[in-house]
């Protein structure tokens, strides 16, 4: 059994690279279709490699690039595969793959979106890509799918955009904390994250407060209960209500001692 397995192993090997030395292009392409159906996707890729060029201005040229594009994205490799499609789409105008090519740019910019904490380069250049083929057609059966993708990708750009803002506040840089939770707020108002990014405003203002020197804590206790009223009136039920009139209390206590000096 392991004998014949082996044999048949190294047969398909050697086979693989007849195929790949062969001058006969139009068999390397035959071969490479069939790898492709077969789901062997590395080796198709790589005998469409080698005939994509030698196809250049035949009837044929845009079906092999159309599947060398496909190939690396069976492989995973969606930056090649992107870039394939980009080609297909930009000089095959008038070929039957394009509204699917520039749908699959798109979708390849979405398969590179990384998690939230990450740069989102690929994430904004996906939401552009997808808004693009939806105005370039309007009746396309992917504009649910187009659409679904923009909300999940815009829900990742606002949870980094939250995650970035955050980072000041756990760092302990209250006074910048501030400003990139207001940011985050003014760029999102609508955010799911709106209840915890006031509440965080509160919290920064009051330990910048606490932390402050002299001359400047009654002012920063001021914007403390001036961001504790705001946070109140917006969101009364909050599960950080109990602390947020905590601080606010301690603060009210502050300005009070103040004000009897």
């Amino acid at each position: 059994i392991f004998f014949f397995f082996f044999a048949a192993l190294f047969s398909g090997c050697g086979e693989y690279e007849k195929i790949l030395k062969s001058r006969d292009y139009a068999f390397k392409y035959e071969k490479a279709m069939e790898y492709y159906e077969a789901e062997e996707f590395v080796k198709a890729g790589t005998l469409l490699d080698q005939v994509v060029n030698i196809f250049r201005g035949t009837i044929k040229a845009d079906t092999v690039k159309y599947y060398q594009a496909k190939s690396y994205y069976g492989q995973r490799d969606y930056i090649l595969s992107g870039h394939y499609f980009n080609e297909l789409a930009t000089t095959y105008l008038n070929s039957s793959f394009v509204e699917e090519a520039e749908f699959m740019v798109a979708y390849c910019y979405y398969k590179q979106s990384p998690r939230p904490e990450l740069d989102q380069d690929n994430t904004f250049r996906a939401i552009n890509s997808l808004k693009m083929y939806m105005m370039k057609y309007p009746t396309s059966d992917k504009w649910l799918d187009c659409q679904e993708l923009i909300a999940e990708l815009g829900d990742k750009i606002v949870e980094k955009s939250f995650i970035s803002a955050r980072l000041y506040y756990d760092l302990g840089y209250y006074k910048s904390a501030i400003i990139a939770l207001r940011n985050s707020l003014v760029e999102y108002p609508d955010t799911k994250y709106r209840e915890e990014l006031l509440f965080l405003i509160l919290k920064s203002s009051y330990l910048l407060a606490d932390g402050s020197i002299e001359s400047k804590r009654v002012e920063r206790f001021q914007s403390t209960v001036d961001e504790y009223i705001s946070f109140n009136s917006e969101f009364p039920e909050s599960t950080h209500l109990k602390e947020a009139e905590r601080m606010y209390k301690s603060s009210q206590k502050i300005l009070e001692d103040y004000n009897k000096n």
